[in-house]
């Protein structure tokens, strides 16, 4: 799978993403990452990107046109290695950075790893100009409710959960099946050595060897923990009835509303 990233801070980008599991996956050849500088696409002599914003206004703007001549040629190359290879040509899905997207969970990163390739769009000072915006991209994605100074630590979190779900990432691809927003659930509390710490025990379920009775164990602990620290996951989670009753009850223990 292929990341490419239209950004003013390349060194920024490329070193946040070439370390731990993610650069030990492009070493592997199992992603390939690249940081475009929009700057190299700016053809005055200052290399400057940014202007007034008419109709005034507070900050700068990014202007289109080195937006538009970087993405075109970050086009020209995935068309030139699709032809080399024989893959399939079409245009790449560009994602703009933007608190004003959808925001960004698992389901979505999970239709983003389908894709081969995808470019990220990093805004910077006050945003980019809107037509640009119009001719090149195809999704809006927010990380949150709140708002940073620039799109590359989005793209940075959407490229390491993407690439988490790419086959051969993980060593163990199990572990990406079952971890937090897989089901709509979170993730199970997790024990290691040694048995007692703190005089804490470990549940004494985890030690029995019995396998069925840790799933169950697991996927209570899932349920209950789902409803205390995200209860409107559950809405969307599927539940036995069972589940279903172990899940009013946490939520009632937590002195939530019942919706379920």
């Amino acid at each position: 799978m292929q990341f490419y990233i239209m950004t003013l801070f390349p060194d920024m980008v490329m070193e946040g993403l070439n370390t731990s599991i993610i650069g030990r996956a492009v070493n592997n050849g199992l992603l390939g990452i690249e940081a475009w500088n929009i700057r190299d696409f700016a053809f005055n002599k200052h290399n400057s990107v940014d202007d007034y914003p008419y109709g005034g206004g507070a900050g700068m703007l990014m202007q289109a046109e080195p937006v538009y001549q970087c993405y075109r040629a970050l086009e020209e190359q995935i068309i030139q290695k699709k032809e080399k290879s024989g893959g399939a040509v079409k245009k790449p899905r560009v994602i703009y950075l933007s608190p004003q997207g959808r925001t960004f969970n698992q389901e979505m990163a999970e239709e983003f790893a389908k894709e081969d390739d995808l470019v990220f769009l990093c805004g910077h000072y006050e945003g980019i100009d809107e037509r640009v915006l119009e001719e090149i991209v195809t999704d809006y994605v927010s990380i949150g409710d709140y708002v940073l100074t620039g799109g590359e630590l989005p793209a940075m979190i959407m490229v390491d959960c993407i690439s988490r779900l790419v086959p051969g990432v993980l060593h163990n691809d199990v572990s990406a099946e079952f971890e937090s927003f897989q089901d709509h659930l979170l993730e199970y509390p997790q024990y290691s050595r040694p048995e007692i710490w703190h005089e804490k025990q470990v549940p004494s379920v985890l030690l029995s060897g019995h396998h069925a009775n840790i799933e169950k164990w697991r996927r209570e602990q899932s349920i209950i923990r789902t409803a205390k620290n995200r209860p409107d996951l559950l809405e969307k989670a599927e539940l036995s009835e069972k589940e279903q009753e172990l899940a009013r009850k946490s939520l009632q223990t937590e002195g939530i509303y019942d919706k379920m």
